[in-house]
C-alpha cells in the first residue's frame, strides 16, 4: 500500500486561457505523477549526447530525490502539468529536475513553480539556489537569467547557474514595517534600485517611509500616485530617495519617460508596483515582495527581500531577519 500523501497547496491561480493552476508541495507518494511530467517534457526536447539523465528516471529514483529534498507539482484542472524537484544541503539547494508537460507549456507555469519553490526555501532559511543547464539549450539559460540566476562556472555538458534566495522577514505591525525600512536603509547606497510589489494596502508605502526615515530625507513620504514620482532630498548629505508609483504604468517605455536615469547613479530609487516593469533599470537591484498572511484577522505581513546581482551577493540582507 502506498504511503499517504502529505501534499499541501502552496498557491492557486487562474490561467489566461481559463484553466485553474494549483501548485502543491509533494512528497514521494506523488513520484509517479512527477515522473509522468518529467518523461513527457524531456522526451519532447531535441536529443542530446549524452542523453538527459531525466529520461532514465523511474518512480523509485524520483521518490528518492523527493525524499532528499522536496517537490513542487503544478496541476491544471486537476491534471499534473509541471514539476520541480529540489535537493537540500545546508544553506544551498539545487534544482535537480524541472519540467513542464508539452501540453501545458508557454503558459507561465514554470515561472510560478520556481517562485513558489523559492518562497518555500526562503521560509526555511536557505540562502542559495543552484542548477545546471545543458549548454545545447542556450534559451533555457537565458530563461533562468531572467529569473535572477547568474553564471558561476561550467561542468560539461552543464552551465552552472545560481542566485541568492529571498530573505523572509515578518512584520506583525505597521511600526514593525517602518522599523524594517529603517534597518534596510542602513544597507543602502547611492545607485541602489528597489522594486516593491504587494497587494493594495500590503505596506509598500509604510516600508518606504521607514527607508526615508533611515536615509534622513526631507518631507513626508507618501505614495506619489498622481505625480508618479517624487524626489526626497537628504537632510544629512546622503543619497536622495526617488519614490515612484508605477501602478498606472503599462511598460518599461512609460517608466523611462519619467527620466529616472538622470538621478539613478546618485539616489536610492524605489518603485512601488514595479514588478514586471522596472527590472530593466538595473541588473543589480533589490526586489521586495510584501504579502498578507492567510488569516484575515492577522495583520502580520511577510516581507520577501531578494537581492539580484553582485551588489547583493554578500548576504548582507541576512542582517534584517
Amino acid at each position: 500500500m502506498p504511503a499517504p500523501s502529505t501534499a499541501a497547496v502552496v498557491a492557486e491561480a487562474g490561467l489566461p486561457d481559463g484553466g485553474q493552476l494549483c501548485i502543491l508541495r509533494v512528497d514521494a507518494s506523488r513520484a509517479a505523477d512527477v515522473l509522468r511530467v518529467v518523461h513527457a517534457a524531456f522526451a519532447a526536447r531535441p536529443p542530446v549526447d549524452p542523453p538527459a539523465a531525466a529520461l532514465s528516471d523511474t518512480v523509485q529514483t524520483i521518490a528518492e530525490k523527493l525524499a532528499g529534498g522536496f517537490g513542487v507539482l503544478g496541476e491544471v484542472d486537476g491534471e499534473p502539468a509541471a514539476a520541480l524537484i529540489v535537493a537540500l544541503d545546508g544553506d544551498i539547494a539545487t534544482v535537480t529536475r524541472v519540467a513542464v508537460h508539452p501540453d501545458y507549456q508557454h503558459r507561465g507555469i514554470a515561472s510560478a513553480l520556481v517562485l513558489c519553490a523559492m518562497d518555500l526555501l526562503a521560509a526555511r532559511g536557505t540562502r542559495t539556489l543552484a542548477l545546471g543547464v545543458r549548454t545545447e539549450f542556450p534559451g533555457l539559460g537565458r530563461w533562468w537569467r531572467r529569473h535572477g540566476f547568474t553564471w558561476v562556472g561550467e561542468q560539461p555538458p552543464l552551465e552552472l547557474l545560481q542566485r541568492s534566495l529571498p530573505v523572509l522577514v515578518e512584520a506583525p505591525t505597521a511600526d514593525a514595517m517602518r522599523d524594517l525600512g529603517e534597518r534596510l536603509a542602513a544597507l543602502l547606497k547611492p545607485g541602489d534600485v528597489i522594486i516593491a510589489t504587494g497587494d493594495l494596502g500590503a505596506g509598500k508605502t509604510t516600508l518606504t517611509q521607514g527607508i526615508g526615515a533611515g536615509l534622513g530625507v526631507l518631507g513626508p513620504v507618501i505614495s506619489p500616485t498622481f505625480v508618479l514620482s517624487r524626489v526626497h532630498r537628504s537632510s544629512t548629505g546622503g543619497p536622495a530617495l526617488v519614490h515612484v508609483d508605477a501602478y498606472r504604468l503599462r511598460s518599461f517605455d512609460e517608466l523611462e519617460d519619467l527620466d529616472l536615469e538622470a538621478s539613478l547613479a546618485d539616489a536610492v530609487t524605489l518603485i512601488e508596483w514595479g514588478g514586471g516593469i522596472a527590472e530593466g533599470l538595473a541588473d543589480d537591484r533589490l526586489e521586495i515582495d510584501i504579502r498578507r498572511g492567510l488569516d484575515p484577522d492577522d495583520e502580520t505581513r511577510l516581507v520577501f527581500l531578494a537581492g539580484v546581482g553582485a551588489r547583493w551577493a554578500d548576504g548582507q540582507l541576512e542582517e534584517l531577519r
